[in-house]
């Protein structure tokens, strides 16, 4: 099933990420690709609340169903329902989770326009993933209920859970596809929000970057134009919209293809990739096309454009894109500022082919990924642009200047212990970056104990989201990701060396909430 957005909004409930997993995997033949489910939605207009969320909302040809998530244990005494974590709190609710879905129903209903309201078949379902069995009581129907047991078979449930509703409403026909796409588009504004590449639980991470004014144009203007080319400066959300412009493109039926440079980067879009959307390095699009048994794609999706322009490798895209470059449907990401040699190649020359073309130009201007001390930082060693801070404030920049390599590698081991021990950042939020491989770095210097704590990332790493370990990586490598925390080594100050702008400018983008520098 397609999850909107395609990753779990910011949440402490364990339960409703593993609802989202269970939804996501539900669904998946051919003929149930009209189903989408949307995850935590908001509603202004609750029947009888001044404000409403409901857990997930899941749409398709057979109806629209509310489903409230309760993890933990539940019980219920004399009328009173309690819920219970897992440190043992009790908490006691309102109301109890069949009125709260209810409750949410009628108002998800009251917010329909008049040309759906009388369209779908609707329903309300409470699941509690941690409670293997709980009495039937006339205050619900069993049939909505989805204890621990059909959690386990969460898609036969829900098949069950469908037929239950559309046989109290036999008259309403499925809905149509045109239908469907009305309904998800009068719904976007309240809830298109696209989670940062990676989620975590400190301050300036709690911030979901939505969809700026800009990159909703984006969108709009891809789906009205074949050719686009969309720049932005580092953080300004290619890689997040290359992934969500992919998801609309395969929803619609294109074989699409999602291509880059960085083998690492290739990693992280295949981890957050659609299903039937092919990720594939550039170079070797005609190996992916031949593997999935097609002449060529629909359309096609270029993220980091600027390290593959280059006329061989826009050759090779030609021939696997139907119409070619000239007159097929594809869209480029990339960033203006100056990167050349640190990763792929660029060639003026193939720049000025595609915009011979004549595709739209779109500005991306609107920093969605560091804080903003970082931002500021980068604009004013390297006068880059990066755009405008989408962000808000964070934790000011660390920078430590010492004399010598020895007083570095001293420097760094204290840093590292500090954002550990004093500033309680979990290891796998840190990665340290360097110009320069591990056996070179003074990150190979520190002490034993220390460098046990410290992982050598690979191209595999990105589809590893729970690294309990501080990572490091050469700042090449690392282009197109980020990370919590970023601590720069092996370089001098910014802004003291022009032929280290490049590696300037990628390591210090890659920081999200707080960045450390140790310069000599």
């Amino acid at each position: 099933m397609r999850m909107i957005p395609s990753q779990p909004l910011v949440t402490s409930s364990n339960a409703e990420i593993r609802m989202f997993d269970q939804l996501r995997s539900a669904f998946s033949r051919p003929d149930q690709n009209g189903w989408f489910a949307m995850h935590s939605l908001n509603l202004p207009r609750h029947e009888y609340k001044r404000f409403g969320e409901i857990d997930f909302v899941i749409c398709g040809p057979e109806g629209l169903f509310v489903l409230e998530v309760k993890g933990g244990g539940v019980s219920c005494h004399d009328g009173i329902w309690e819920t219970t974590n897992r440190y043992g709190e009790t908490e006691r609710l309102r109301e109890s989770p069949f009125k709260q879905a209810e409750g949410a129903l009628h108002g998800l209903r009251g917010k329909l326009p008049a040309s759906l309201s009388n369209v779908f078949v609707v329903g309300y379902g409470v699941v509690m993933p941690d409670v293997d069995r709980l009495p039937d009581s006339a205050e619900w129907d069993r049939a909505v209920l989805a204890d621990g047991r059909d959690f386990r078979q969460f898609e036969k449930w829900l098949e069950r859970f469908i037929r239950y509703w559309s046989a109290k409403d036999p008259r309403k026909s499925a809905a149509t596809p045109s239908q469907l796409k009305v309904l998800q588009q009068h719904l976007r504004p309240d809830f298109e929000a696209v989670v940062p590449l990676h989620v975590s639980a400190h301050e300036v991470e709690m911030r979901i970057a939505r969809l700026t004014e800009d990159q909703l144009r984006l969108i709009d203007v891809v789906e009205a134009n074949p050719r686009v080319i969309c720049s932005g400066g580092a953080g300004t959300g290619k890689t997040m919209l290359a992934l969500e412009l992919a998801k609309r493109w395969s929803a619609s039926g294109m074989k699409t293809a999602l291509a880059c440079h960085s083998p690492w980067l290739k990693r992280f879009l295949e981890r957050n990739a659609v299903p039937g959307l092919i990720v594939s390095l550039a170079e070797s699009l005609h190996v992916a096309a031949k593997r999935a048994s097609i002449e060529g794609f629909d359309a096609l999706i270029v993220d980091e454009g600027q390290d593959i322009l280059n006329m061989y490798v826009l050759a090779q895209l030609d021939r696997c894109l139907h119409g070619g470059i000239s007159e097929g449907r594809w869209c480029f990401f990339h960033d203006a500022n100056n990167q050349s040699g640190l990763c792929g190649s660029y060639v003026p020359d193939a720049y000025e082919y595609l915009e011979s073309i004549c595709p739209v130009r779109i500005p991306l201007k609107t920093n969605c990924r560091n804080s903003l001390p970082i931002l500021q930082r980068i604009q004013g060693d390297l006068d880059a642009d990066v755009g405008n801070s989408g962000v808000g404030d964070g934790p000011a920049v660390r920078e430590i200047c010492v004399a010598d390599a020895d007083s570095a590698i001293q420097a760094l081991e204290k840093e590292l212990h500090d954002l550990v021990d004093v500033e309680r950042f979990s290891l796998g939020d840190i990665v340290v970056l360097s110009p320069l491989p591990f056996v070179q770095s003074w990150t190979s210097s520190l002490s034993e104990n220390l460098r046990g704590s410290i992982s050598v990332l690979d191209d595999a790493s990105p589809r590893n989201i729970n690294r309990h370990s501080i990572g490091f990586a050469q700042i090449g490598d690392f282009k197109g990701l980020e990370s919590e925390v970023v601590v720069l080594v092996d370089m001098p100050r910014p802004g003291h060396s022009e032929p280290l702008r490049s590696l300037h400018y990628v390591g210090m983008s890659r920081a999200r909430a707080l960045l450390s520098m140790i310069c000599c």
